[in-house]
C-alpha cells in the first residue's frame, strides 16, 4: 500500500484527464442506485427530532471486559460483548461515514450512509477511487481538528496492527493520496469496487497525535481520545463502565444525528450470568433487558413492576437479517473434513424437540446462512442463481439443482427411525460402522469429539444432542470454559466443534469473505470457524463482492447461502424475527423502524430523572 501528499491542483487533474469519466460528488452513497434521503435533509425520519436531552441510562452487559481498545485481536472491549452495540452508545471511534457499519447502522435504508466526519465524498463511474471530504469543524475531544492525515493514519494503523479482519475488508486499496488538511483519496486496485466505498465510509478516525509513540496492540483500561457524542468518564476494569455525553460534541447539530444521543449518561454493569442479571433488571438496578430465553421470556415476567406497568415487556416485529446461528464442525480435523460426517451428525440434532420442550415453541429452524432476508436459498436455484452455480456443476452436488435445501424434522418426540437410518448409512460412507454400541471407524477407535462452550446456559440445549449422538455409540463431550481461554481456543481454531454466531447484515459483502474465504481458514483470529477451504465458496464470494446491482447481489448471496448448505458445515440453529425487550416505562422511543431497534434514537421522560 502506497501513501503520497500531494497538492490540490494535481488532484484535479488527475479527476478530469479523462474526459469519458464521470464523476459523482455527493452527501452520502447508496450501494446500488441513490441514497434514501437528499443532501437538504434535515433529519431521518425515525427520529423524534425534538426529543428531550437528559437523564441516566442504565444497561447491563454481557459477560466481562478486559480492554478498551476495540480494534485489536488481543482482549475483548464492551462493544464486542453481546448486543452493547445496540445501546448506540460505544467505545468506538466516529467514522467517515454512517449507515452501514456498526457505529450508527441506518434504521430505515439497507445499504446506504451519510457523511459523518466527511461532508461529502467523490468516486468515479467505474467505483475504482473515492476521495473523502472531511468537514473543517470535525474535533477530537481535546480539540484537535480531524484531518486526513488522521484518515491515513489510522487507515495505516489498522491494517498493520489492527485485527486481522482490517486486513481482509481493506485489501483491496492500493494507494492513499493525501490531498489536503481535510481531503484523502484512496485508489483501490481493481475497477467495479462499489462495496470497497461502504467499507472504507465504515473507518474508525483514531488520532494521530494520541496514538504515536503508545503501544496500540495491548489491553488497556485507559480510555482512547474519541470525537464522538459520548467521552468514558469512569472504568470499574470488567464490571462497570460510564459515558457522558459531551455538551460540546462537534456533531450535534448535524442532519444525520438530530434526535439521537438524548441521554446525559449510560452506565453499563456486567454480569457474567444472565440469571443474576435478570433478577437485577427485576429489582430496578439497570433499565433495558434483552431477553434471549425463550423460557425466561414465557414465564418470568409476572413481578410487581409488571403488574404496576413500571415495566413495558414488548415484542417488536423487524426485517433484520438474523445472524447465521450454528453448531460450526471445525473441517481442519478430522473427520469433520468429510462431508458425509458433518450431515449424519447434523441428522441427530432435533430441533423439533428442542422447540418444544425447551424454547415453548417461539423459534424457527434457520435453514439459511442469511435467515430472515431476502439472501435466502428457499427454492430451486433459478435466474441469475441458477448461471452462476452452474459454472461449477461438476464440483456441486447433483441434488443442489434438482431439489431445495432441507434438514430433516421430527414430530417433536424425537428423532425419526428413517432420519436415525439415514444417519447410519452416512456414516458407512464416511468410513464409520457402529459395532458393539459404538461408532468405530476401520482402526476400532470410537468417535469422541468436545463441544466448547462459553456460556452455561446452553449446556442445557446441548445435553439432548448429546443423547441422540449417545443411541448411535458417539461420544460427545461438552466443555465450558470462561471468556478468556474460549476466546484464545478461538483465536487458535483449538475445537472440534463450537456453537457460535456470525452477525449478519441488511447487505452481505466483505464480512462473508472473512467468514467463508479459504484464505480466512489459516489466519489467526479469523472467523472462519468452519475452517472451509473451498473453490466454489471463493468463486462464488468474488461474485458477490462485485455485484454491480441489488439482483446480482441477492442471486449471488443465494448461491453462496445454497452451497455452504449443501456442504454440511455447520449444524443450524434457529431464530425469531422480532426483538424481545423489557424497559422502564419512563423510556420512550419513537416508532421502531425495520432494520433497527435504534436505542440511540429514544430518550427519558421528563420530570422521572
Amino acid at each position: 500500500m502506497n501513501f503520497r501528499l500531494l497538492i490540490p491542483s494535481l488532484l484535479i487533474l488527475f479527476i478530469w484527464s479523462d474526459a469519458s469519466a464521470t464523476v459523482y460528488h455527493q452527501h452520502g452513497y447508496a450501494l446500488y442506485g441513490q441514497p434514501r434521503y437528499p443532501a437538504d435533509f434535515e433529519h431521518l425520519d425515525y427520529v423524534n427530532p425534538d426529543a428531550p436531552k437528559g437523564g441516566t441510562l442504565r444497561v447491563m452487559g454481557s459477560g466481562t471486559f478486559d480492554t478498551l481498545n476495540p480494534y485489536t485481536l488481543k482482549g475483548t472491549s464492551p462493544v464486542n460483548t453481546g448486543n452493547f452495540a445496540q445501546y448506540g452508545i460505544t467505545e468506538l471511534n466516529e467514522t467517515l461515514m454512517v449507515g452501514s457499519g456498526i457505529y450508527d447502522p441506518s434504521g430505515d435504508e439497507p445499504y446506504s450512509a451519510y457523511g459523518l466526519i466527511a461532508e461529502t465524498l467523490e468516486f468515479s463511474d467505474d467505483r475504482s477511487w473515492v476521495v473523502f471530504n472531511l468537514r473543517e469543524e470535525a474535533r477530537f475531544h481535546d480539540g484537535r481538528a480531524i484531518t486526513a492525515a488522521d484518515v491515513a493514519f489510522s487507515y495505516k494503523l489498522l491494517r498493520e496492527q489492527g485485527h486481522p479482519n482490517y486486513r481482509s475488508m481493506l485489501q483491496e486499496v492500493d494507494r492513499i493520496d493525501v490531498l489536503g488538511k481535510h481531503r484523502i483519496r484512496f485508489v483501490f486496485s481493481r475497477a467495479d469496487n462499489p462495496l470497497l466505498i461502504l467499507r472504507l465510509g465504515e473507518l474508525p478516525i483514531l488520532p494521530a497525535h494520541h496514538w504515536e509513540g503508545r503501544s496500540f496492540g495491548d489491553t488497556t483500561f485507559q480510555p482512547g481520545l474519541n470525537s464522538g457524542p459520548y467521552r468514558i468518564t469512569n472504568v470499574s476494569p470488567g464490571r462497570r463502565v460510564t459515558f457522558e455525553r459531551v455538551k460540546d460534541y462537534w456533531g450535534k447539530d448535524l442532519p444525520i444525528n438530530r434526535g439521537k444521543y438524548n441521554f446525559d449518561r449510560l452506565e453499563a454493569e456486567f454480569y457474567r450470568d444472565n440469571n443474576v442479571a435478570f433478577e437485577a433488571f427485576k429489582a430496578g438496578e439497570f433499565d433495558f433487558y434483552f431477553d434471549h430465553k425463550a423460557s425466561n421470556w414465557s414465564n418470568a415476567y409476572d413481578f410487581p413492576a409488571v403488574r404496576n406497568r413500571e415495566v413495558d415487556k414488548r415484542e417488536i416485529k423487524h426485517q433484520i437479517p438474523s445472524a447465521t446461528q450454528a453448531l460450526f464442525f471445525n473441517t481442519r480435523r478430522t473427520p469433520f473434513d468429510q462431508r458425509s460426517m458433518r450431515e449424519a451428525l447434523g441428522m441427530l440434532f432435533d430441533f423439533e424437540w428442542s422447540n418444544r420442550v425447551l424454547f415453548y415453541d417461539a423459534y424457527r429452524r434457520s435453514e439459511s446462512y442469511y435467515p430472515n432476508s431476502p439472501f435466502s436459498a428457499t427454492e430451486l436455484p433459478a435466474g441469475q442463481e441458477f448461471l452462476y452455480l452452474s459454472e461449477h456443476r461438476e464440483q456441486l452436488p447433483r441434488e443442489l439443482f434438482t431439489q431445495p435445501f432441507s434438514l430433516p424434522t421430527s414430530d417433536g418426540r424425537g428423532i425419526s427411525r428413517a432420519s436415525l437410518r439415514r444417519a447410519v448409512e452416512l456414516f458407512k460412507e464416511a468410513g464409520w460402522t457402529l459395532r458393539n454400541g459404538r461408532l468405530q471407524n476401520a482402526s476400532g477407535n470410537q468417535l469422541v469429539f468436545e463441544v466448547l462452550l462459553v456460556n452455561p446456559s446452553l449446556e442445557r440445549i446441548i445435553q439432548p444432542y448429546r443423547t441422540n449422538l449417545a443411541r448411535l455409540g458417539i461420544d460427545m463431550r461438552v466443555r465450558t470454559v470462561d471468556r478468556a481461554q474460549y476466546k484464545a481456543r478461538l483465536d487458535q481454531f483449538d475445537y472440534d466443534m463450537i456453537l457460535a454466531t456470525l452477525p449478519q447484515g441488511l447487505s452481505p459483502g466483505m464480512e462473508q469473505h472473512i467468514y467463508f474465504h479459504s484464505s480466512q481458514r489459516s489466519v489467526q483470529g479469523s472467523r472462519n470457524y468452519a475452517g472451509i477451504d473451498n473453490p466454489v465458496v471463493d468463486a462464488l464470494l468474488e461474485k458477490l463482492l462485485a455485484a454491480s446491482n441489488r439482483d446480482q447481489q441477492i442471486a449471488a448471496a443465494k448461491a453462496l447461502d445454497r452451497v455452504l448448505l449443501w456442504e454440511h458445515y455447520t449444524i443450524p440453529n434457529w431464530y425469531i424475527d422480532y426483538h424481545r425487550i423489557a424497559h422502564r416505562e419512563w423510556l420512550k422511543s419513537p416508532a421502531t423502524p425495520p432494520y433497527s431497534l435504534a436505542i440511540r434514537t429514544w430518550w427519558m421522560m421528563p420530570g422521572t430523572e
